[in-house]
């Protein structure tokens, strides 16, 4: 049995990928009375419906985060939230800012608002590695985000609403990720752009994130920022892997961009715990009446970055993870 059996769960941006592979562990191994897929995109909602059959238990909210009367309506007698939605490209952030703060940081109020009148049991925020030492506006959104939910659990104090963060890198084969990026411009003949050669990222697979975000749904007692431990890789070995012998072009870093990937900085590793799964990054203040959870305190000078990460996948291990994945 677990926390979800028999609950109902309310998903935002539940359209996006991890949304999708969420919902569908939540029908196939969790057995909830009720899931809300709550985006604004119809069209995506009725691929969904298509795709996944139709399930009694779930239902279709056509809704944005940044209308807290319709996140209101849609949160009744829920027990459980995963925010998933937000707005993610780098680049699009910088021209558009004023977007990404009504979305990324005034939707996310928006969702602990709601969450906190519906008496929503637990919350749990997906954050990004670009939160850490943000260069870019997308990040420092969701840096802002990241500290919304969990400085709301002082204002959640008096009730039995709590909410914790989950923060990990990029996601082998979601919508976003580069993998399928690089297979179309192979099949037309395109070299791969490559922005740096020793440019290195963090990397997780779908099912491997949503296992993740439910296991800290069934740890949290609110106010943990987690991130799991995952394995690190070249770029240039995904490109190889991908398309093995294709060639190649330096882009160059585009703005916003960092060479190597941070998911907890120096400062914060004077407040992170090490797990043999995870790390958890505990709050800056904590008058709320925080447990702290089980874990070794990291060593001073700690930091969770993409190239001094201690596990590394080479070509045949991305090859092997991609055909796991059928990609």
């Amino acid at each position: 049995m677990t926390i979800f059996q028999g609950a109902s769960v309310l998903i935002t941006g539940g359209t996006g990928s991890f949304g999708k592979a969420f919902l569908q562990e939540l029908l196939d191994n969790h057995d909830p009375r009720r899931v809300v897929v709550f985006s604004r995109d119809e069209l995506k909602q009725y691929e969904m419906r298509v795709s996944m059959g139709e399930d009694p238990r779930v239902r279709y909210f056509i809704g944005d985060i940044r209308d807290l009367d319709r996140l209101r309506m849609a949160m009744k007698g829920v027990d459980y939230v995963v925010h998933a939605a937000a707005l993610k490209q780098v680049d699009t952030a910088e021209y558009n800012p004023m977007e990404y703060v009504k979305t990324n940081v005034l939707g996310s109020e928006n969702v602990i608002q709601a969450s906190m009148a519906a008496g929503v049991k637990k919350v749990v925020a997906l954050s990004t590695d670009k939160a850490s030492s943000p260069v870019n506006l997308y990040g420092a959104t969701k840096l802002t985000a990241d500290k919304l939910f969990i400085s709301s659990n002082h204002y959640a104090a008096g009730s039995e609403t709590r909410f914790s963060v989950v923060r990990y890198g990029n996601v082998m084969g979601s919508r976003g990720s580069v993998i399928p990026f690089f297979r179309r411009l192979i099949a037309e003949g395109q070299p791969l752009p490559i922005t740096d050669a020793r440019m290195t990222r963090f990397w997780i697979t779908l099912p491997q994130a949503v296992d993740f975000v439910v296991s800290c749904f069934a740890d949290m007692t609110g106010g943990e920022l987690y991130v799991p431990r995952i394995p690190s890789m070249k770029v240039v070995d995904l490109a190889e892997a991908v398309a093995p012998g294709a060639p190649t072009v330096d882009i160059g870093i585009r703005p916003g961009e960092k060479l190597h990937e941070e998911m907890i900085s120096t400062e914060d590793s004077r407040r992170t715990l090490r797990r043999d799964d995870r790390y958890i990054v505990l709050p800056t203040l904590a008058d709320w009446g925080f447990a702290q959870p089980a874990g070794e305190q990291v060593e001073e000078g700690f930091s969770y970055t993409s190239d001094n990460n201690d596990w590394w996948v080479d070509v045949e291990g991305i090859r092997a993870l991609l055909a796991e994945l059928g990609l």
